[in-house]
Order: C-alpha cells, then sequence, then structure tokens
C-alpha cells in the first residue's frame, strides 16, 4: 500500500479471508452462519452464499448483536486500567531530569 495501489478487488479479498477462515472454523469445531458455504474441488475455493448488505450495514453501524457487550468490556478495560496509567505517568514524572535555576542536577 505504499503506492495507494490496491492490488486485488474486494471479490479477492473476501475470498481469501473465507478460504482461510473456513478452515480456522473447522479446526475449532465451530460451524459458519452459511448454509451454501462448502468447498469447491474444481475452484480450490469455497463457495458461499449471498451476503446480506443491510445487516453488515446495520453492525457497522453499531447495532450488531455484539454490540452493547463489546462496547461495555471496552469501558470496563479502560476503568480497570486506570491504576496501570496512572503508575506509569507517575514513573515518567519521576525519571524526569530534575532541574535547579535552568541547570540539570547531577542524579
Amino acid at each position: 500500500m505504499k503506492w495507494k495501489i490496491k492490488r486485488k478487488s474486494n471479490d479477492e479479498l473476501r475470498q481469501n479471508f473465507i478460504d482461510m477462515i473456513a478452515e480456522q472454523i473447522k479446526t475449532l469445531g465451530m460451524k459458519l452462519p452459511d448454509d451454501k458455504l462448502k468447498w469447491n474441488e474444481e475452484r480450490k475455493h469455497y463457495d458461499f452464499g449471498e451476503i446480506n448488505w443491510d445487516e453488515f450495514w446495520n453492525v457497522v453501524k453499531g447495532n450488531g448483536p455484539c454490540n452493547k457487550q463489546r462496547l461495555q468490556a471496552r469501558k470496563d478495560a479502560w476503568e480497570k486500567g486506570a491504576w496501570v496509567r496512572e503508575a506509569a505517568a507517575a514513573h515518567a514524572e519521576k525519571r524526569k531530569p530534575q532541574t535547579t535555576n535552568g541547570a540539570l542536577e547531577a542524579a
């Protein structure tokens, strides 16, 4: 992307992603929510069903099935991590060189 040239189309990127993730999902013993997903021996790729773009954009806009839980987890992590940020700031402040009348003191 150094030159801002896209080397693969969205369809190619989607196919690569599905080929990769379908194998991982099978290994984990899970099932993807696409009844039309199946390996195509001729093409050496997975075939898949139509994309529900309304559902996709609804999720992108923040109305997904797990959005509230995801946002709550982020808020909780921020609140629970406050002590780490405070400790790091205190440590950084402590490590700053001390000055007296504009001259650095010897450490």
